[in-house]
């Protein structure tokens, strides 16, 4: 009695993922940085200058700045939530260290090698992880809104300021000045310092999101907070632990410029809390949370140096950085929304 076996039965509409979605075109972060690419290429072509050695140093130092602040900045935002008062903190913090080298500058500690420069660092980052701590404890416990708790503690941070310094500027000094410009503003193999704090903190960062428990659990709370609040992970203390890093990195963003500045006006950082989180979310974050990374981060700066630098070499009208910016946001937020929406 013979017996008709089938083949395999195959199904060609499953298992299939389109081109778009595979590989590095899986994440927004890899059309990013192919715009970052075509655009760095255009501009180098127009403007003779832009590769010359000293304006890509330049806009190597420029864009370290913004994407400091941004790698914290995106932990926020993996997390679901938005820091607003990240560049107040730069201003409140440059001020305050600048403030204590000068105070302590007459004390015992001035008689101890490096000790003035030393504490007035870690001064600013107290009051740098204080205003996070209490940003984070305002969301985390109070459930109050990330955009109004750090929207508030932006005009907080930035009225200090003002009130400190009456409106001037606060100029570092003391017995370790020159030691202060050398580590804020110097060199590290030809490589701005800069440049060098922030290639160290992405790779810690993207270790850190990728290979440690504290790291999943970023991920997991911006993906689903409610279900990792049954699952044990404790929401509080990583939402705590996001914000003060976030705004620890606006405090090491505002101590190197204000060596690089030589002084810390008080109107320092202002309105680079939008620039950073656009920063943020072209480089890939996303604002309803779960996605994001370092790399993002990096790129999204970038890539909004190279318009800025690329208009001021241009001569054009600088204020249409914001245009491009704007239009870039739209378009990469677009751009995923395609590539991700499910065929109907």
């Amino acid at each position: 009695m013979s017996q008709n076996v089938a083949g395999p039965i195959s199904f060609g509409n499953v298992g299939r993922t389109r081109w778009y979605r595979r590989g590095a075109f899986a994440s927004q972060t890899a059309y990013v940085a192919l715009a970052f690419v075509l655009i760095t290429l255009l501009v180098s072509v127009f403007a003779h200058n832009f590769l010359s050695h000293g304006n890509l140093l330049n806009t190597s130092k420029n864009f370290s700045y913004i994407a400091i602040v941004a790698l914290g900045s995106t932990l926020v935002i993996i997390t679901g939530g938005i820091d607003l008062s990240v560049g107040s903190v730069m201003a409140l913090v440059a001020v305050a260290t600048a403030i204590s080298m000068k105070a302590l500058s007459g004390t015992a500690l001035a008689a101890i090698p490096y000790a003035v420069m030393i504490a007035a660092v870690l001064i600013g980052f107290a009051i740098s992880a204080f205003i996070g701590f209490v940003n984070g404890l305002l969301i985390a416990r109070i459930k109050l809104s990330p955009f109004v708790t750090t929207l508030g503690m932006l005009s907080i941070c930035r009225g200090i300021t003002y009130v400190v310094t009456q409106g001037r500027g606060q100029a570092p000094d003391g017995p370790n000045v020159d030691t202060f410009y050398a580590l804020t503003d110097g060199k590290v193999f030809g490589l701005p310092i800069p440049l060098v704090y922030l290639l160290v903190l992405a790779v810690v960062m993207g270790v850190a999101l990728r290979h440690t428990r504290w790291g999943r659990y970023v991920f997991v709370l911006g993906g689903n907070e409610r279900a990792a609040q049954l699952t044990g992970v404790a929401v509080t203390r990583v939402k705590v632990s996001v914000y003060m890093l976030s705004a620890m990195s606006a405090g090491l963003a505002g101590i190197l410029i204000a060596g690089w500045l030589g002084s810390a006006p008080a109107n320092l950082a202002t309105g680079y809390e939008l620039k950073i989180i656009a920063a943020s979310v072209i480089g890939g974050a996303d604002l309803a949370g779960g996605i994001g990374g370092p790399l993002g981060a990096i790129i999204g700066s970038a890539l909004i140096e190279v318009i800025r630098n690329g208009l001021a070499l241009f001569g054009a009208d600088t204020y249409w950085e914001q245009v491009f910016v704007g239009t870039i946001i739209i378009l990469a937020v677009l751009v995923d929304k395609l590539r991700t929406r499910e065929p109907e």
